[in-house]
């Protein structure tokens, strides 16, 4: 079989070798060309017969194929009108309580809301009026500030701070001491010491307070170091722990405008702050020193063990001292009475020889009594013979 394509439709068919032998014969002639023209246009509308067929036969499978979709189409909707049907109602069960709670929420959240943006709006209209008394008294202050000198504006900074905390003592710092360093008998002192003890009478935290203000429109502007020294020697003589320095001064200085510095790397434990800080810088030395009050409750008992030692040293070292006292005088006095035995025995030997030599003229005493007899009375002695002889014979 071999295919011809129809130069003029492009269709191609196919025919057997003997047809297509003999039209292979008759191209060679005018005949072939119509006999050729005549079968390709055959060709043609049996080609064209043959694809109508085929599409009609598609389209009647198509239009089978379409009414069965269409036909379960319609099925599966009435399924899903039922089944959405069905959702809708369960939806609307399970919502209508929700929807309900809704409602409610809803109802008291405007009333809430309405409520709140009252309250807001007084809010507003209070905080508007506190700013403008702020602005107010800012601008009083301002005033104020360019009529005080630079000692009245210091010692408005003393009393704002004073004011400060005797706010708060009796129910932050009840047994604090909080007062003016009046003791210039070292040559200098703060503005104001602050002191707390425990009930045993042990110190918690102890704080020396310098203030510095100066007027705006001062010539000589100071800086806060100017006053270091000064108030660390201060801190030393008044024997405090801490020294902290309230200042307004370098009003543009970030450093200092950051809240609390510590400048401790030029003096020991000092700070500079700004006002709004004083109290929070005491209470934040105040409960630091709380920590430790154990620690010093400790050392306080040490100390008190040491200084009881060295009671007991110091009378010890009296004892010893009023020991070798006494025995120096008894010593003396011993040696006394030994000389004064000494010469006793001395005294004793020489009435003992005495004695002796009395003894011995005694016995010589006794011996010539005992050899004493008449005869010897009257041995030379004629008128004591006569009389003795007289009164032996009456």
């Amino acid at each position: 079989m071999s295919e011809i394509k129809c130069p003029k439709c492009g269709t191609t068919f196919k025919v057997d070798d003997a047809s297509y032998a003999d039209i292979l014969n008759q191209v060679r002639g005018a005949e072939f060309e119509s006999e050729l023209g005549r079968r390709l246009e055959e060709a043609h509308k049996q080609a064209l017969s043959e694809q109508k067929l085929a599409l009609a036969e598609k389209e009647t499978k198509f239009e089978k194929a379409q009414a069965e979709v269409v036909a379960e189409i319609q099925q599966l909707k009435s399924k899903l009108a039922a089944a959405e049907t069905e959702k809708k109602l369960a939806i609307a069960e399970a919502v209508a309580p929700i929807e309900k709670e809704r409602d409610q929420l809803a109802s008291d959240l405007k009333a809430k809301t309405s409520e709140a943006k009252l309250r807001e709006n007084s809010i507003i209209g209070q905080y508007k009026g506190a700013l403008k008394l702020k602005d107010d008294e800012i601008q009083q202050l301002k005033d104020m500030k360019a009529r005080l000198s630079t000692k009245m504006i210091g010692e408005t900074l003393e009393q704002h701070c004073q004011s400060s905390f005797n706010q708060i003592r009796m129910a932050a710092f009840p047994n604090a001491y909080f007062e003016k360093d009046n003791d210039a008998r070292t040559g200098s002192k703060g503005d104001y010491i602050f002191r707390e003890c425990d009930e045993q009478g042990n110190e918690i935290v102890s704080i020396m307070f310098e203030m510095k203000n100066e007027n705006e429109t001062t010539a000589t502007k100071h800086k806060n170091e100017d006053f270091f020294k000064e108030l660390d020697k201060d801190r030393r003589e008044k024997n405090c722990e801490y020294a902290v320095l309230v200042s307004m001064l370098e009003a543009d200085s970030e450093l200092y405008n950051t809240g609390i510095v510590d400048v401790s790397y030029r003096y020991e434990k000092m700070y500079v702050i700004r006002p709004q800080f004083f109290i929070p810088m005491i209470t934040l030395l105040r409960n630091a020193a709380l920590n430790s009050l154990k620690y010093k409750a400790e050392l306080a008992v040490v100390r008190e063990q040491n200084i009881d030692i060295t009671h007991f040293e110091e009378n010890i070292e009296a004892f010893k001292s009023a020991f070798s006292r006494n025995y120096e005088l008894a010593s003396r006095k011993f040696q006394s009475a030994i000389e004064e035995i000494d010469k006793t025995i001395q005294h004793l030997q020489k009435t003992k020889e005495a004695l002796l030599s009395s003894e011995n003229n005694l016995r010589l005493a006794n011996n010539k009594t005992e050899d004493l007899t008449i005869k010897r009375l009257t041995r030379g002695n004629p008128t004591m013979r006569a009389k003795f002889d007289e009164l032996e014979k009456a």
